[in-house]
């Protein structure tokens, strides 16, 4: 039997308890006859419009990477992986030139 990977963290560990499924890295249960709103994660980019995961967006501004000399310039595109719900860095994307890293919504537009 295969279950579905956990709605918050994407994990593949998860396991059925009674009507229930359990995520055990993160411990979100949920059932999975019910459709959760909440869990849905709406992000928009600069100009308003909502992103998805496998979108591909552009830098609208020169952005310096933490901790590095590395500075990402306007008009870098990347690919969005996932969508988190965070306050600072809502996209995990894999930029070009830079790799993985964590990118603000506000900072990109959709391509």
């Amino acid at each position: 039997m295969s279950l579905p990977p956990c709605p918050r963290c994407q994990s593949e560990f998860v396991y059925q308890d009674q009507s229930h499924l359990v995520c055990p890295e993160c411990a979100h249960e949920w059932n999975p006859a019910e459709v959760e709103a909440e869990d849905v994660v709406a992000v928009k980019d600069a100009n308003g419009t909502l992103l998805t995961e496998g979108d591909k967006v552009t830098l609208v501004k020169d952005l310096k990477v933490k901790s590095s000399s590395l500075v990402l310039k306007i008009g870098t595109k990347a690919v969005i992986r996932r969508i988190k719900d965070s306050k600072d860095h809502q996209l995990d994307c894999k930029v070009d030139g830079a790799g993985d890293m964590m990118v603000t919504a506000s900072f990109v537009k959709k391509a």
